[in-house]
């Protein structure tokens, strides 16, 4: 009898036991089923800032296959902010007649004082940019004087300058970029080399209009096909690659960028290279940092910080992470660190 009854208790805890790893079993999801994906919203673009509608073609994707890709047109010109100014007239000019500059983590204004000193800032008495009696500042003031300036190989003769390319000069310049309506993770991220601009914007000519076959080189080395932009602004504006400030400063010039972090070369047009909350953004309910656009993967980009100042900690080698309310989206770096984001975290439209 107690042999029986000690069977029973057994087989009844070894039923237990197996109907509780069932269920548990049954409840595991993986972090993929778990994960919720925010579709690109193509009413969170700004209509002003567009060539033409946004309209919806199939695209190949960087791990091969086809996707639904929003297909938009724009013409790199905000309607949410002005443009500029970029360079002072004269070192007595205050903050409200230059634009920002870059440097080791921290944005300065590009006042009068800033470039009289530039000297003491950058500790080379070569710099001088300005006319020791009259006060008036050195700059580009053409068309022509901007191409050449800019040139990663600029003459001598543009030493000391100022440079500063002006909204008439890329008044024609549209571009074509592609975004897939809904991100796909990646199985590997794609990281950025996180060196200077590199090249035109995917899907994009560089000053005609025209579409392109796919993004140009400008991606991490061994990675030709990355795209060197990071993404799009609500605005339609480009958040570009860092920009090449050592080759600028080596040639004894300075690009100054404008409040809103963003300046203009002939090849691309206006765009950015930090963010500084000039632009477009959507408010978070939940004291999360606003949203300002999307990357090239179509996971959303945020602010740096939330409504409180508070820089995120959780971030991964992209500057990106997950939540239930956003899903998977990525937090820009610091303006005075001339950069976006490290990386795509999903696949991008070819």
């Amino acid at each position: 009898m107690l042999n029986i009854q000690f069977k029973s208790i057994v087989v009844g805890l070894l039923l237990i036991s197996f109907t509780a790893c069932k269920n548990a079993k049954s409840n595991t999801k993986t972090d993929a089923d778990n994960e919720v994906t925010i579709s690109v919203k193509k009413e969170n673009f700004l209509s002003g800032g567009l060539v033409e509608p946004i309209s919806i073609v199939s695209r190949e994707l960087s791990d091969g296959s086809t996707a639904d890709c929003y297909k938009i047109v724009v013409t790199s010109t905000p309607t949410d902010h002005e443009m500029g100014p970029w360079c002072p007239d004269n070192i007595a000019d205050d903050a409200s007649a230059g634009g920002i500059w870059l440097e080791d983590g921290k944005v300065y204004d590009v006042d009068g004082e800033f470039v009289k000193n530039l000297g003491t800032f950058y500790d080379d008495e070569t710099w001088m940019m300005y006319h020791s009696e009259t006060g008036k500042i050195t700059k580009t003031s053409t068309k022509e004087e901007c191409n050449d300036a800019a040139n990663p190989n600029v003459g001598e003769e543009y030493q000391n300058f100022c440079v500063e390319c002006l909204p008439s000069y890329v008044a024609d310049i549209s571009h074509t970029y592609y975004i897939p309506v809904s991100p796909k993770k990646a199985k590997n991220p794609y990281p950025f080399s996180n060196g200077p601009a590199g090249g035109p914007p995917p899907g994009g000519g560089p000053d005609d209009g025209h579409e392109r076959p796919g993004p140009p080189p400008g991606g991490p080395e061994g990675n030709s096909t990355t795209p060197s932009d990071r993404g799009l602004a609500f605005n339609g504006v480009v958040f570009n690659a860092p920009a090449p400030t050592d080759n600028i400063l080596a040639a004894y010039t300075l690009a100054p960028f404008d409040d809103a972090g963003g300046h203009i070369n002939l090849h691309e047009g206006y765009h950015y290279h930090a963010a500084t909350g000039v632009s477009k953004k959507i408010e978070q309910p939940d004291n999360h940092s606003a949203m300002i656009g999307y990357a090239f993967d179509g996971y959303g980009i945020f602010e740096n910080a939330d409504s409180d100042g508070n820089e995120y900690t959780d971030l991964d080698d992209s500057r990106g992470h997950y939540d239930e309310t956003r899903g998977y989206h990525y937090h820009v770096d610091k303006a005075g660190n001339n950069n976006f984001i490290d990386g795509l975290r999903g696949e991008y439209a070819l």
